[in-house]
């Protein structure tokens, strides 16, 4: 017996010697019962006590549970099973000879029990249904044995089952043809009854009346169970009156009643169709109960059940271990896991009852399921006691409940040495094992399980994929996950988004982009896959990478059909792609019809393409993509003249450009957003005198430019030594903005340590100019320019100086830098440098390539090499400016 102690209310297990339970060592007994197992709380029954070795910790060496346990799963049929099971799969003649022959050589105890339990254990392997039909059929061609109603009707369950209709029609024409060597109308009557074709069965049925033929009380059972099942209610009360007035055993015929009543959802009626029964003192079996109790527990009437239960116990009418086994079964279906718990254990005291080997397997699995580790041990050690021989089940869940503990290596070490024994590995005993290895580094040997699941004809659940994935790809074995996926999509088993997107990303790291192309295209046959956008993206810019600007076109548009907006900038990628190959102008006008037979003619899509085509410096292909949005009925918006324009300056065309600014002149008013963006595109083209004059412009019709359009301007005329123009255009700036950007006082710093002649244009101004920004900016100037000598004394006053210009970013303090580094005072630029990196800016190339060319430049070398070694501890290298001091 199990010792049972309750803590709080809540059960605990101390478990027993495991010499008793598994024949294990006196030693390792006693390092059992002294282990966490006998002592810990209720609330630490968990996979992750368990998972940390708590059974290594009490002594279990590896060889003697596996050995043990091997020895367990060799009692009983289970390995003779498996080997005809074996057998059978092995043998794909059309003949058979080989099987008849290997079975004939086993020497197999044919009987109607034997043929039964193989069928029983047949129908839950891998291609079952096929491999009992194989049997039923040698069985049936064997001297000396006769198929009975009963195997009939077990291999009519199991097609029934599994709704291999086809095959059951095959099967019952076969039995109609050759006429067994039993009563074999009973027999299609009974099969047609159970294939789910009522209407047949009673035809035949009928015709058997006519020629004075009766059915026996099994048949009548089975086809008025069919009946209730089929509803056909009316036939059965008919029925039910040609039994009785035929003086049948009536056992059967009140199941059937009870049942009828039940399906009716007439539950208080079948409870006085019972009572009745008792009272005028029926007989009784135990299939009415098998039919009452199941509709209770249905209707949530548990204990209603549990009181019809006792009292038919204390009748003592029926046999009550096979009604015990289906209240245990309607409890673990409820999910009453505790009560069903502990009605096992007081049947098992008080009337020794004990289980047969599926109630057994059933109760171990949901408590596996909820991580109840501990009760599935009791189970076990239960089974091995009581000397019930286990299936091929019991194998699995034991495995699993290995797999669960963290005894991975036992359970694998029974799996491999599966042939000692021969059992059928379960689905879900793959997904155990494939899962606890993953978690264990042994992704090799995960790989390896994962493969010979498929060679069993099972293919790893979801998450069991996922973890395996997840395992192959942080060991970047992408060769065994793209066989994983591949054989997923031939299984038709569909891989989550995030799997395959990170895969996809893999691939493209690894320069595998055709392979990663050839995976979409297959992924994207499966309807219900739903793609992300992220795998899109990585491909597409993996084969811009790659120059392949055709396949990432064609996936531009699959993108759009699976639902996700295509952003410009990865438009503007695949178009400059395309630009790039031969015979640009076809693929991007060919990429456009293809866009507007999906999507229309939308504008934003020619501005997309007038866009890509702009920047890779291609007008002509612009304009022409411009002429085909006015062809397609669509009038240009300001976006799209702008980028034609733009495409015209980019590509040095000022006069094409100019002359495009007259067409659009001509078409609409030219404002504010035209004008900055045409001022910009002759910034960039280094126009500066044209630039200007737009500038000018603008400002005449009161059009305040943008900031970059300032910006650029200033840049441009500052590169150009227009000082004078710059400095009226940033006293323009003050004025509509205040305050300068920090590009404008980046811009005029840089230029005043070029040279001197922006801070002679900033003095000649300053009598136009007012308020209190230009004093400080001329400050920064003059000390830039050399014109004054800075002296910091506190760097938090220079700084102020300059926020009250703009504000300093790191390119400011380069600045500032390099003008204390050239007036020689080095060690306040050192000190500016510590200042910087305390406010948490990050120094950058350039900040140490100043203060190394100031070290040089005074002669302090041995610093100067300190402040390399650091430089290059950061990945940086100096400027061939300063590496000339060297």
């Amino acid at each position: 017996m199990l010792a049972i102690r309750h803590v709080n209310g809540v059960r605990c297990t101390i478990h027993r010697s495991v010499v008793v339970g598994f024949g294990l060592s006196t030693s390792l007994s006693s390092a059992f019962t002294a282990s966490p197992f006998s002592s810990l709380e209720p609330a630490a029954p968990s996979t992750s006590v368990l998972s940390s070795g708590t059974l290594h910790a009490a002594g279990f060496p590896t060889s003697e549970v596996v050995a043990t346990f091997r020895e367990w799963f060799q009692w009983g049929n289970i390995g003779l099973f498996s080997r005809i099971f074996e057998i059978l799969s092995a043998d794909n003649g059309p003949d058979h000879s080989s099987s008849d022959h290997a079975l004939s050589l086993l020497n197999l105890p044919l009987s109607e029990s034997f043929v039964l339990d193989v069928l029983l254990d047949g129908r839950r392997r891998p291609s079952g249904v096929l491999l009992c039909l194989k049997f039923f059929d040698w069985a049936g061609r064997q001297p000396r044995f006769y198929h009975t109603r009963a195997t009939f009707h077990a291999m009519f369950k199991i097609l029934s089952m599994a709704k291999r209709e086809s095959q059951m029609m095959d099967f019952l024409e076969d039995i109609g043809r050759n006429a067994y060597k039993l009563r074999f109308r009973d027999t299609l009557v009974m099969g047609y009854a159970l294939a789910g074709k009522s209407d047949v069965a009673l035809h035949l049925f009928g015709k058997m009346r006519f020629n004075g033929l009766e059915l026996d009380s099994y048949t009548y059972r089975v086809l008025l169970n069919a009946l209730v099942e089929d509803n056909c209610f009316d036939a059965v009360k008919a029925l039910e009156k040609q039994v009785l007035s035929r003086t049948h055993d009536n056992v059967f015929i009140h199941s059937v009643m009870v049942k009828y009543l039940c399906k009716r959802n007439q539950l208080d009626h079948a409870m006085e169709y019972v009572n009745g029964l008792l009272k005028e003192g029926k007989e009784f079996d135990a299939h009415l109960l098998g039919t009452l109790v199941p509709a209770l527990c249905e209707h949530g009437k548990f204990e209603q059940a549990q009181s019809l239960i006792e009292q038919f116990r204390e009748l003592g009418v029926v046999q009550m271990d096979e009604i015990y086994g289906i209240w245990l079964r309607e409890l673990v279906r409820a999910g009453k896991l505790d009560r069903a718990f502990e009605f096992l254990q007081s049947k098992k005291q008080t009337e020794g009852y004990i289980p047969d080997v599926f109630r057994f397997n059933m109760l171990i699995y949901k408590f596996l399921r909820k991580n109840r580790v501990w009760d599935v041990f009791d189970l076990l050690v239960e089974m091995k006691e009581n000397k019930i021989p286990p299936d091929w089940q019991t194998v699995n869940v034991t495995l699993c409940f290995f797999c669960k503990i963290g005894m991975v290596e036992v359970a694998l070490e029974l799996y491999n040495s599966c042939s000692d024994f021969i059992f059928s590995p379960s689905c879900m005993f793959y997904n155990y094992l494939i899962n606890a290895l993953c978690g264990t580094n042994g992704t090799a040997e995960a790989y390896q399980v994962w493969k010979r699941s498929i060679d069993s004809g099972y293919f790893p659940g979801k998450k069991s994929f996922s973890i395996l994935t997840d395992a192959l790809y942080r060991e970047n074995k992408l060769n065994e996950m793209m066989e994983l996926i591949l054989a997923a999509l031939e299984r038709d088993f569909v891989p989550s988004s995030s799997t395959y997107d990170r895969f996809v990303l893999a691939l493209c790291k690894t320069s595998r982009i055709e392979e990663g192309y050839e995976l979409h295209r297959k992924v994207s046959e499966i309807p219900r896959f739903s793609h992300q956008s992220g795998s899109f993206i990585h491909l597409i810019r993996a084969l811009i990478r790659s120059s392949r600007g055709d396949m990432a076109a064609d996936l531009l548009i699959d993108m759009q059909k699976k639902g996700h907006l295509v952003q410009r900038s990865l438009y503007k990628s695949v178009i400059q792609c395309l630009t790039d190959m031969d015979n640009p102008m076809a693929r991007i006008l060919s990429l456009l019809e293809r866009q507007l037979s999906y999507s229309g003619p939308k504008i934003w899509f020619f501005n997309f393409f007038i866009n890509g085509v702009g920047n890779s410096k291609n007008p002509e292909l612009a304009r022409e993509i411009y002429e085909r949005m006015k062809r397609n009925g669509i009038n240009p918006n300001i976006t799209s003249d702008i980028l034609v324009l733009k495409s015209y300056l980019k590509s040095g065309r000022i006069s094409d450009a100019l002359n495009f600014y007259g067409d659009i002149k001509q078409r609409r008013v030219i404002k504010r957003r035209l004008y900055s963006a045409l001022i910009v595109g002759l910034c960039e083209a280094k126009s500066a005198d044209y630039a200007l004059k737009f500038f000018k412009e603008m400002r005449t019709k009161g059009l305040i430019p943008s900031i970059e359009c300032y910006e650029y301007l200033i840049l441009l005329l500052c590169s150009c030594r227009y000082f004078e123009n710059a400095v009226k255009i940033v006293d323009d700036f003050m004025k509509t903005r205040c305050n300068i950007t920090s590009f404008i006082g980046n811009t005029l710093l840089w230029h005043s340590l070029q040279t001197p002649n922006l801070y002679e244009a900033w003095i000649c101004s300053r009598e136009e100019m007012d308020g209190s920004s230009d004093v400080n900016i001329g400050r920064l100037l003059a000390a830039s320019s050399g014109r004054t000598r800075m002296v910091v004394e506190h760097v938090e006053d220079v700084e102020q100086v300059i926020r009250q210009c703009f504000p300093p970013d790191i390119f400011t303090y380069n600045l500032l830098l390099r003008i204390l580094g050239g007036a020689g005072e080095v060690s306040q630029a050192i000190y500016i440098f510590d200042w910087i990196c305390k406010k948490g800016l990050e120094p950058n190339r350039w900040t140490y390539d100043i203060i190394i060319h100031s070290l040089l430049k005074h002669g302090r070398r041995e610093e100067a090499r300190q402040w390399y070694e650091e430089m290059h501890t950061r990945g940086f290298s100096l400027t061939s400016r300063t590496r000339s001091l060297l």
